[in-house]
């Protein structure tokens, strides 16, 4: 269950093989979309550095002008900081207080800066908490195996928090290179069609099917070959609707072709009990099982 768990990471931890270059790093020309990208550690790791930051520069204002704080240190950048994070807060212990104009109009500055950022960042943080989080867990693998005597490609998803997902869809990309005549580069999808892409209610688990027949570029013995020469790779799209939430819920996988196993199924999770209770267990869910009998063709060389 510990190796189930960690399948749920962010998106860009997922093997993209992609690279940028000649692109700025800007993230103050998208703040929020910037901030509601990065993961709660580095969210308040942004929160502190900003915090501290703001601090050490009202510090340094505050120094401009000597002994305009009263009881703190004539020149000390330490009580300046502490004054600073006293008026930044809104704590005003009442220990220091500014003397001079320049210390009151610098005050009244950070004041504003103090409570403008605090809402700000109390917006950020529920518009954090309010987001859906999808929980769809990913068989780590994908296997080819006959049903009813038909090869399909098979891969299963479960729902981690087990309450009702409704009208959930799901695709099955498959992305591969083409070079055209003019001699470009082109990324290509071909949609895989699955024997049923859609479930009125996902709550438990889901095997999804795509059959190999000869319309399908997964079909005869030299098609991986011919995919990996491709740089081909399987995109898996989930969409659903929370009945806890009621909201949408989204959830992506990307799996390389080497992650296929050819000749295997997936080990049974799901039993029915004799008081007719459905119980899924998580131990076996990303076990593979090799068949008895091998395809009607043999499988591609790995």
């Amino acid at each position: 269950m510990a190796e189930a768990k960690m399948k749920f990471k962010s998106w860009d931890q997922n093997n993209l093989r992609m690279q940028i270059k000649g692109r700025s790093f800007a993230p103050h020309e998208d703040a929020y979309h910037w901030i509601m990208q990065r993961n709660w550690l580095q969210f308040f790791g942004v929160c502190i550095g900003v915090f501290f930051a703001f601090n050490a520069l009202f510090a340094g204002l505050y120094m401009l002008e000597p002994d305009n704080i009263a009881n703190a240190r004539s020149q000390n950048f330490e009580d300046a900081f502490y004054f600073s994070v006293q008026t930044f807060a809104t704590i005003g212990y009442g220990y220091m207080a500014p003397l001079t104009r320049w210390a009151n109009m610098v005050v009244v500055i950070e004041s504003f800066t103090g409570i403008f950022s605090t809402a700000v960042v109390t917006g950020a943080a529920f518009a954090r908490l309010a987001r859906v989080d999808a929980k769809v867990l990913f068989t780590r693998h994908l296997v080819v195996a006959p049903r009813n005597g038909v090869p399909h490609l098979q891969i299963r998803i479960a729902n981690w928090r087990h309450n009702n997902v409704v009208e959930a869809k799901l695709r099955l990309i498959l992305l591969v290179s083409e070079r055209t005549t003019e001699g470009e580069l082109m990324r290509r999808p071909l949609e895989l069609p699955l024997v049923r892409d859609r479930t009125d209610l996902f709550r438990l688990s889901w095997t999804v099917l795509h059959r190999i027949d000869p319309d399908s570029p997964f079909w005869g013995p030299d098609a991986i070959t011919k995919l990996k020469a491709m740089d081909g790779e399987i995109f898996v799209t989930f969409i659903g609707q929370d009945e806890t939430l009621g909201q949408t819920i989204h959830a992506r996988h990307l799996y390389q072709l080497d992650d296929i196993v050819w000749n295997a199924r997936f080990a049974d999770v799901l039993q029915a009990r004799p008081d007719g209770v459905r119980m899924l267990d998580y131990a076996d869910f990303h076990k593979v099982v090799p068949l008895k009998e091998p395809l009607s063709w043999d499988p591609p060389a790995s």
